[in-house]
């Protein structure tokens, strides 16, 4: 009975004897929302076990007062999108999510959790119209495509010296997104462009229209799912122009299906800090707990949980009192330090763009990339 009481005393007071969450909150849960299965997986993958990693980490340290993370699997499709936001909003023991993961899904599932409080940061979702739709609990714990396709284009004209770019998309909210700023920024540099569907697997008319059209280099936008044997056909035909693309590709399952040669000098973009450079221990304890390295969107997906964890540690167990501490949340991650602006994007000033390369066969960090 001792120990009984002990436990509930720590759920609801902290060491300086204020009210941190009270014993019937410490059944409190939060969801991770993105891709376990797919072709797009291993992104949501990265970012569960970023989230997964926060959670264990608080548990152990309140082991009388956990949370519990509750995965919800989207494949990627938005089709599936509404139905999964449904099922969180109505556990009334979700107070936020991680994720959703990708923009399509987000522009579905977003106004579905805002309209019911909970509480939203994605690691992921860079396509700047998600944060237009005036969804209230909206966050957006890195930059938006507004950044990254501006800062790929401006590498591909100022680093790179590239010329004559094809565009690529899949049409989907973030590829196209995405791939717009691109065209916006090269402007008479972009000599064409061309439109994928999703699990489309035979680029052979695409990658004739590319090598008469005399590009010097391609700009995709879109997943790795497609990009993948896309630059595998176009390199088996002799295509010598240089392959860039977003954070969508930025894996190492893009490597391994093109195969490390046609994949060879790619450049992948991502508003990701390279996961060697985040804060703290972080790298290290990722590998220790899931037996590999960080790789996209996993230390800002840990940082997402974080912050709502601590939210929840300093007593704000309803969705509303989360809510509020989100909005008003100013701290520093492993990546960066987090201060959202009223539409929910992070403030401007915390946003770095990355180039990276692949290098024998691995994918590995080059610079941030320019801003003007």
């Amino acid at each position: 009975m001792v120990g009984l009481l002990v436990g509930a005393a720590a759920c609801a007071k902290d060491d300086d004897g204020g009210d941190t969450t009270s014993a019937s909150s410490c059944d409190s849960k939060i969801a991770f929302f993105g891709a376990l299965t797919g072709g797009n997986a291993q992104l949501g993958i990265n970012i569960r076990d970023g989230a997964k990693l926060a959670v264990d980490e608080y548990n152990k340290a309140n082991a009388n007062c956990k949370v519990t993370l509750v995965e919800k699997d989207s494949a990627g499709d938005p089709a599936q999108a509404s139905g999964l936001a449904t099922s969180v909003v109505q556990d009334a023991k979700i107070l936020g999510t991680v994720g959703p993961a990708f923009s399509g899904e987000s522009k579905v599932a977003n106004p579905i959790l805002s309209k019911e409080g909970v509480v939203i940061i994605t690691p992921s979702a860079t396509n700047p119209a998600l944060s237009k739709q005036g969804d209230k609990t909206f966050h957006r714990a890195l930059g938006n495509d507004a950044s990254q396709g501006p800062g790929a284009a401006l590498y591909m004209k100022n680093v790179m010296k590239v010329q004559k770019t094809y565009v690529i998309d899949d049409a989907s909210e973030y590829g196209k997104g995405l791939a717009d700023q691109v065209k916006t920024t090269l402007a008479a540099g972009v000599i064409g462009s061309g439109v994928v569907k999703e699990q489309q697997t035979d680029f052979g008319t695409l990658v004739q229209e590319i090598n008469k059209s005399g590009a010097d280099s391609i700009f995709w936008g879109g997943y790795l799912r497609e990009a993948a044997p896309f630059l595998k056909q176009f390199r088996e035909a002799g295509g010598k122009a240089k392959f860039v693309a977003g954070d969508g590709v930025k894996d190492p399952k893009f490597v391994e299906g093109a195969g490390a040669t046609a994949a060879e000098g790619a450049i992948l973009t991502c508003p990701c800090v390279p996961p060697e450079k985040a804060g703290g221990t972080f790298a290290a304890d990722y590998k220790t707990a899931t037996g590999h390295e960080a790789s996209t969107y996993s230390a800002e997906a840990f940082d997402a949980a974080n912050i709502l964890l601590q939210g929840i540690k300093a007593g704000n167990t309803t969705r509303e009192k989360l809510e509020t501490f989100v909005d008003g949340y100013t701290g520093e991650g492993v990546t960066t330090k987090f201060k959202f602006q009223a539409d929910g994007d992070i403030d401007p000033s915390a946003v770095a763009v990355w180039a990276y390369t692949v290098k024998g066969g691995q994918i590995v960090a080059l610079e941030r990339t320019p801003t003007s």
